[in-house]
C-alpha cells in the first residue's frame, strides 16, 4: 500500500470503514497483549507464543527502507523483502536478501523502484524463483531468479478486455499515473499446482487473473463489489494464496476493504466467506495454521477449520483513535509513537520452515519484525 493518495478510494476511510467487531469464527479465544520477561517481549499464549524482534534485519548504511511491503522465504531459509521505493531513486534496489541471522546478503530489483509491492518464492525443478508484483508507476509483474536476473516482465493482460489502452506499458511518470477499475495495479501472486499462477489486480480492476506455466493469460474471475457485498465480488482484493489445508486446494483472497477473506475453487467458483477482519492484507500457511496480517494493527492466526486461535500484536484501538483525532496516519511516520510488541500496519507475513513469522509493515521508515516461535 502506498502513502501516495492517487487512487480513487478515500484513505480517510482506512480505519473508519474497518469492522472492529468480530464474527464468532474470530472471537473465541481472548487476545493476549505483549508482556516482557526481563528484556524479552512475548506475544500470544499456550501453543502460540512468540518472541518479538522488531527491526530484525538491518540494512547497510548506504540503503534506506522506503515503505516496506512484502516478505518471502526461500528453500535455503533466506528472507526476501520488497519495499515500494522511490521512482526518483532509480539506482536504489527494491529487493533485499537476508540470511537466517538477519545479516544482509545482497540486493537488486531497481527496476521496481516506485512500485515494489508483492513478492513470493516458488521452487521449480529444484531451483527457487521470485515472482514480483509492482504497482504505482511500475504496474507490472515479473519473474526473476534469486540473484536478481529478470526472466520476464509483463503489464496488463489486454486480452481480458477490461483495461484502458496502454495499460500494458510501464513505467509511468508520477503525472501520468491514473487509477481506476480499468487500470492494472497488481498486488500479489499465488501458485497453482500445475505450474501456473494467479495474479491479484488489487488496486486496479479488482479481478483475479489466471496464467499458465509460461506466463500466458488464461482467464479471470471476480468483479468490483457494489453495496450488496455479494460473494465473489471484491473491494480491493489485495492478497491471494493457495490454501492446501483442506481436502482440495482452494484460492483464498484477502478482500481488504470489506474486512473479509473469500475462498474459491481453482476455477473461480465461490466456496466460503469469513468476515470480521480488520483490513486483511495477505495470507500464508504452514501445516494447519494460517497467518493473516491485518493492516489495522494486528496479526490473526487461524486453525485448519478457520477458527481464530490467536491475535498477535494488536493495537487497533489506538491506531483508530489516532486516525480519528488527526485525520491522517501520522503514527506510521513517527517511530517515537511505535510500541514494543505492538504492530502499526502489518502488510504481509510469512512463515519460515521452523514456524517463525516475518512481518513487513506499511510504515514510512520501514519495519520488518521477526516473531520467533517459542512453542
Amino acid at each position: 500500500m502506498s502513502k501516495q493518495g492517487t487512487n480513487d478510494w478515500s484513505r480517510r476511510k482506512f480505519l473508519q470503514s474497518s469492522t472492529l467487531g468480530t464474527t464468532a469464527a474470530l472471537a473465541a479465544p481472548a487476545a493476549v497483549t505483549a508482556k516482557k520477561t526481563d528484556s524479552t517481549t512475548i506475544v500470544g499464549s499456550g501453543n502460540y507464543r512468540f518472541e518479538v524482534l522488531h527491526h530484525w534485519p538491518q540494512l547497510p548504511e548506504k540503503f534506506t527502507w522506503q515503505t516496506t511491503h512484502n516478505v518471502a522465504v526461500d528453500s535455503e531459509g533466506l528472507l526476501y523483502v520488497i519495499h515500494e521505493g522511490d521512482l526518483a531513486q532509480g539506482d536504489h534496489p527494491s529487493i533485499f536478501v537476508f540470511d537466517a541471522a538477519g545479516k544482509y546478503v545482497r540486493s537488486f530489483g531497481s527496476q521496481f523502484q516506485g512500485g515494489g509491492h508483492g513478492i513470493e518464492v516458488r521452487n521449480e525443478g529444484g531451483q527457487d524463483f521470485l515472482y514480483v508484483c509492482a504497482y504505482h508507476q511500475q504496474r507490472s509483474f515479473a519473474k526473476l531468479d534469486t540473484r536478481g536476473e529478470l526472466l520476464w516482465r509483463k503489464g496488463a493482460p489486454m486480452e481480458s478486455g477490461i483495461y484502458a489502452e496502454g495499460e500494458d506499458q510501464y513505467p509511468r511518470t508520477k503525472e501520468d499515473n491514473p487509477w481506476g477499475r480499468n487500470r492494472f495495479l497488481p498486488t500479489n501472486v499465488a501458485f497453482l499446482p500445475d505450474g501456473g499462477f494467479f495474479v491479484a489486480d488489487g488496486y486496479g480492476g479488482y479481478r483475479i487473473h489466471r496464467y499458465d506455466v509460461d506466463g500466458n493469460w488464461v482467464s479471470q474471475f471476480g468483479k468490483p463489489a457494489d453495496t450488496t457485498r455479494a460473494d465473489g465480488t471484491f473491494k480491493l482484493p489485495h492478497g491471494i494464496w493457495i490454501d492446501g489445508r483442506g481436502e482440495q486446494p482452494l484460492i483464498v483472497v484477502a478482500d481488504r476493504e470489506l474486512d473479509r477473506l473469500q475462498w474459491f475453487t481453482l476455477a473461480g467458483e465461490h466456496r466460503q466467506t469469513l468476515d470480521g477482519f480488520r483490513w486483511p492484507a495477505n495470507m500464508d500457511t504452514r501445516g494447519d495454521l494460517m497467518v493473516v496480517p491485518e493492516l489495522v494493527a494486528r496479526l490473526t492466526l487461524l486453525d485448519k477449520d478457520n477458527q481464530m486461535v490467536a491475535h498477535l500484536g494488536t493495537d487497533s484501538e489506538r491506531i483508530k483513535a489516532n486516525q480519528k483525532e488527526t485525520g491522517g496516519f501520522n503514527i506510521r511516520g513517527d517511530e517515537s509513537q511505535w510500541q514494543t510488541g505492538k504492530f502499526i500496519h502489518p502488510h504481509d507475513a510469512c512463515f519460515d520452515a521452523d514456524g517463525n513469522i516475518f512481518i513487513a509493515e506499511w510504515v514510512e521508515g520501514g519495519r520488518i519484525t521477526k516473531l520467533r516461535r517459542l512453542y
